[in-house]
């Protein structure tokens, strides 16, 4: 049979020409300083992958239901439940937004488990529940795990339930507990046996709940990167597996009760590779403990909207964000997702909000399809060397725990908490540059919005009391400090006005009043732009007459020198401050000697200048 190949009148072109090529547009340049990626994990991003760069990727060999599993745990689908968490407490409210989170296309629903304190509210919170076609997770706050299932099973027979048919789950995760109050539940040892009651009671009541949870959105959520979310998550599996093993579980039995909780952001393309090494390296730790299941080695992902890129501002957007996690978290082939309501970061969520977050799965599993395709991502060059290389990464994460002595060890020790520190201090200072983006928070802020008004307070599920025997991690969002400013300036109720002096080169001063009104609107100033002055002091006239209490100048490096003498002097003891827009680097300490007080740039660290200028402003 003749192979007609598409193209096949174009001769193939080597690596070595594509590079020739390259090297010649770069006039020059050094490649890998403009064209390859260094991320925050560690690694390198290359510009382009070809067919030759997954020579070495030996688990492309395998198909999708066979071993290590990284492209799927199905052979002819990529089914997901789709999760609606509700943070409601009280038992009948919470049953009323589940059973109309059902009737509109939720598979899974996740409660929270705080008051419920008998039959009689476990009753309410599951009335009218059809519990073997819905998969039923717990958040018990209250920690009283068996006594929720004991609670649960009781009801769930009453009611003509065959609990042997009912999935599920509840978030028993000692180490993220030990990480966020600064101790164990009830001791290390206490837990563990903990943990064995829970498993040996789901394996008589419940064979097909899942009683532990590795929580790696803690990680995610407190600033880390993507190998140390999943290098940890590893290392904290496999200490529960050792210990319990230790015990006299068996491996399949507590490998199948295990729930990896991921936190999904928004780098697309590494947070499907993410959930791909994942499988592939949970496969190959639980090989090493020889389960009798081979379905042991199946890693059961729950993945979760990360809640470390949303924001107060421009909330809207966050829609956005949770979209594209969603698809990435599909793609990937979790289990189950569960989509943060856009609006949480300021309030509860409302039948609204939870409506668009189920709807967002909805949307990809019936108009997109993405449940009919099995491992969307195989073959992608690009793709599968970020899961080789966050795999190869991640693994080195996990040695470094194991060569601690365990995760347990570890976290006593701080190792893992200052590991992340470091991470979200770089994370930080990408945002506080604007290195890292977040829309309408650190950049292109929606400059007529208000939010003070909107945010309600709202009771923390959990409580957050800490001790001093583990060093807490502390879950945050990356806007809040730039969130902060911006309500800052609307709580005190006086909003600075900055008037842009626009002089000269029509493009120049354009960008650069566009630049000066993101750089001052993520603050909440009110800008005043203009399209452009004769002269210094045409400008300074407007400006004073708009009484303005910063001017920033706006132009072009060689025409700052025809205006900065004369709008410095004009204006000097009559605003707050002048500023200029650019760094004319040969000409900075002159401009300074006219009366510059401050040069925006985009090397200034906005969070830290900003905040300078709350405190001229009296705000701070």
């Amino acid at each position: 049979m003749e192979d007609n190949k598409l193209f096949s009148e174009f001769p193939p072109v080597s690596t070595e020409k594509w590079e020739e090529v390259i090297n010649k547009d770069l006039k020059g340049a050094d490649y890998e300083k403009k064209l390859v990626w260094k991320t925050i994990e560690g690694f390198k991003v290359k510009p382009y992958y070809r067919a030759e760069d997954l020579d070495h990727i030996e688990y492309l060999n395998s198909n999708p239901d066979q071993f290590p599993f990284t492209r799927g745990k199905h052979a002819d689908n990529n089914v997901w439940d789709i999760r609606q968490d509700i943070k409601e407490k009280d038992p009948a409210k919470a049953n009323a937004y589940a059973l109309d989170a059902v009737k509109r296309g939720a598979t899974a629903i996740g409660f929270c488990a705080k008051n419920i304190q008998n039959e009689e509210q476990m009753s309410t919170l599951l009335k009218d529940i059809y519990l073997t076609a819905v998969t039923i997770h717990f958040n018990c706050c209250n920690t009283k795990f068996i006594e929720t299932l004991r609670l649960f099973v009781a009801v769930a027979r009453k009611n003509g339930f065959d609990t042997k048919q009912i999935k599920g789950s509840v978030n028993f995760d000692i180490y993220s507990y030990a990480l966020k109050h600064g101790k164990f539940w009830g001791g290390e040892d206490e837990d563990i046996n903990e943990a064995v009651e829970l498993i040996n009671f789901a394996k008589e009541n419940l064979p097909a709940f899942r009683v532990l949870t590795v929580g790696g959105s803690l990680f995610n959520n407190s600033g880390s990167n993507i190998v140390q979310e999943l290098g940890f998550s590893l290392a904290a599996a496999n200490d529960l597996m050792a210990k319990l093993t230790d015990k006299g579980l068996d491996a399949a039995t507590v490998a199948n009760n295990i729930v990896f909780n991921f936190a999904i952001g928004g780098n697309y393309f590494m947070e499907i590779a993410k959930i791909r090494a994942a499988r592939m390296l949970w496969s190959k730790i639980i090989e090493q403990y020889k389960p009798a299941d081979k379905e042991a080695c199946k890693a059961f992902i729950n993945a979760t909207s990360s809640t470390w890129n949303k924001s107060i501002f421009d909330p809207y957007v966050n829609m956005l964000r949770t979209t594209t996690e969603t698809m990435s978290a599909a793609i990937a082939g979790a289990d189950s997702i569960s989509v943060t309501p856009f609006d949480v970061t300021f309030k509860d969520a409302d039948d609204f909000s939870y409506r668009i977050a189920r709807n967002q799965q909805l949307l990809l599993k019936e108009e997109s399809y993405l449940d009919k395709i099995v491992d969307p991502a195989a073959g992608s060059y690009y793709i599968e060397n970020l899961t080789d290389s966050i795999s190869q990464y991640a693994w080195q994460n996990f040695i470094a725990i194991e060569d601690k002595g365990g995760f347990a060890k570890a976290i006593r020790e701080g190792f893992v908490q200052d590991e992340i520190a470091k991470t979200a201090q770089q994370r930080d200072m990408d945002i506080a540059t604007r290195r890292t983006t977040i829309i309408g928070t650190n950049q292109y802020p929606n400059l007529t919005e208000s939010m003070n008004a909107k945010i309600e307070k709202h009771e923390c599920c959990c409580n957050c009391e800490k001790a001093s025997e583990i060093k807490v991690l502390q879950p945050y969002r990356g806007a809040e400090a730039f969130e902060h400013l911006r309500l800052a300036t609307e709580q005190s109720g006086k909003r600075p006005k900055v008037f842009l002096l626009t002089y000269g080169n029509l493009a120049m001063r354009r960008a650069r009043s566009g630049f000066a009104t993101n750089f001052f609107g993520v603050a909440g100033y009110e800008i005043v732009d203009n399209n452009g002055f004769a002269t210094a002091e045409e400008g300074v006239k407007a400006a004073l007459d708009q009484k303005a209490d910063i001017v920033v100048l706006c132009s072009s490096d060689e025409e700052y020198a025809e205006i900065t003498e004369t709008a410095c002097k004009l204006l000097k003891g009559k605003v707050k401050a002048v500023v200029l827009a650019g760094f004319p680097k040969d000409m900075v300490d002159t401009y300074k000697g006219y009366g510059i007080d401050e040069f925006i740039h985009v090397k200034t660290n906005v969070l830290e200048s900003l905040t300078a200028f709350q405190k001229l402003m009296g705000i701070m």
